[in-house]
């Protein structure tokens, strides 16, 4: 007898575990592009494919010391490395922070999912936006958490529901994550509100986790608050990289900054270096790239600019949305993305993945739904607005003419 007599599955681990980003409507491009046809990609913070180069001098450093760079390092990180995040953490006002608290990650999903991992036990809860960036999700339930969601306001720059957030607290919640500047909606929280989110966490001793990806990503002279200078009565596990403010998401490194009531969480700091150590260490080559990026040039302070690349498209990505009818949009004050809305009354739609699939198959435009962000109705979409000028008209134009076929009339 050969082959299994059983089909094998998946583990249950995996219900309820997932990333719509690459999901069915990414494998149905791939299967248009294999066919000949061409996708514009609207789908994904990417920014290489779409001419962003990174800074030369982070690719100089990486070639520089490749020779020296083909052995494992420290499990926590190269040491010129984790001092540049070090001196980084104390320009954002992070205070009392040391290099053995900063552990490096290929990228900070790596390091997400090592937070969630050594800290929850089955059944604990994590306060998590809505909508939120997805792999927070799919990793509190990966770790045998329950992701409760938070919803955030449109109406007041999508900023969070404070009472929402109230409302969702219960005896096994443990931790309160804020994504800010925020994916997918590009929301920018001020010091108030921060401290407000505080002054919750406080009352019920949560951790906070605070995902820092786009801080330099602004638009409008807008400011970026880190949450962990703010207080050192919490315990603080602060993320961010080189994906986005220094266009390098294929080098595959972010980090993580420990910070706050430290003294309150020895156990579980060492859950965090114990999984740092199992995985041995970081890609080491990119954490070559860091010290550079975090010391050098600001190039991307051009980017967003008014005049700017990354301004130029956002401005006009988010005019050409707000004007198709049906559709409004809060313009991001951060990030790359725009999350449109489309009124129900002129697109009544039950299922925004099946929106998402339509739109690509007759329009060879692909987007993200908006239930993927663990947004509860599907009443939004996101488009990224990385391409250029070009392709971003023609795209948009593309979701305005067949929005406009199927509007209700």
């Amino acid at each position: 007898m050969s082959g299994y007599p059983f089909r094998i599955g998946k583990s249950d681990k995996l219900k309820g575990v997932c990333y719509d980003i690459r999901g069915p409507v990414l494998r149905e491009a791939h299967r248009l592009e294999d066919e000949g046809h061409r996708v514009i990609k609207l789908n994904i913070g990417n920014p290489a494919p779409f001419s962003f180069e990174a800074p030369e001098e982070l690719l100089q450093d990486v070639i520089h010391n490749l020779p020296d760079a083909t052995g494992y390092c420290h499990s926590k990180g190269l040491f010129p490395a984790r001092k540049a995040v070090m001196q980084y953490s104390q320009t954002k006002g992070i205070q009392d922070v040391s290099v053995d608290d900063i552990i490096i990650g290929n990228g900070v999903s790596e390091l997400i999912v090592m937070a969630m991992q050594a800290l929850l036990n089955n059944g604990d809860e994590v306060l998590l936006p809505a909508p939120d960036y997805p792999l927070w999700t799919a990793a509190v339930r990966l770790s045998g958490g329950n992701p409760v969601h938070y919803l955030c306001d449109e109406k007041q720059d999508w900023h969070p529901a404070l009472d929402d957030l109230r409302s969702k607290i219960t005896d096994r919640t443990r931790a309160l994550v804020i994504i800010n500047p925020n994916n997918p909606t590009g929301a920018n929280y001020d010091r108030a509100l921060l401290e407000d989110m505080l002054r919750i966490a406080r009352e019920h001793n949560l951790i906070v986790f605070a995902d820092e990806i786009y801080d330099k990503i602004l638009y409008d002279e807008e400011k970026h608050t880190s949450i962990a200078s703010l207080a050192d009565d919490l315990l603080f596990i602060t993320f961010n990289g080189l994906s986005k403010n220094y266009r390098a998401a294929g080098f595959r490194s972010g980090w993580m900054i420990i910070s706050g009531a430290k003294h309150l969480a020895e156990s579980y700091i060492e859950g965090l270096e114990m999984l740092a150590s199992m995985r041995l260490c970081a890609n080491v080559p990119s954490q070559n790239a860091i010290q550079a990026a975090l010391g050098g040039y600001q190039s991307i302070d051009d980017l967003v600019a008014p005049g700017g690349r990354l301004c130029r498209q956002r401005d006009i990505a988010w005019e050409m949305l707000s004007a198709i009818p049906g559709v409004s949009c809060v313009k991001p004050k951060s990030a790359l993305y725009l999350f449109p809305r489309l009124d129900p009354k002129v697109f009544p739609f039950q299922d925004d993945e099946a929106f998402a699939l339509d739109l690509l198959r007759e329009e060879h435009v692909l987007i993200v739904q908006g239930t993927a962000f663990n947004w509860p109705d599907p009443d939004h979409f996101r488009v990224v607005f990385l391409p250029r000028v070009d392709d971003l008209e023609d795209s948009i134009g593309r979701i305005a003419r067949y929005l406009d076929r199927i509007r209700k009339k």
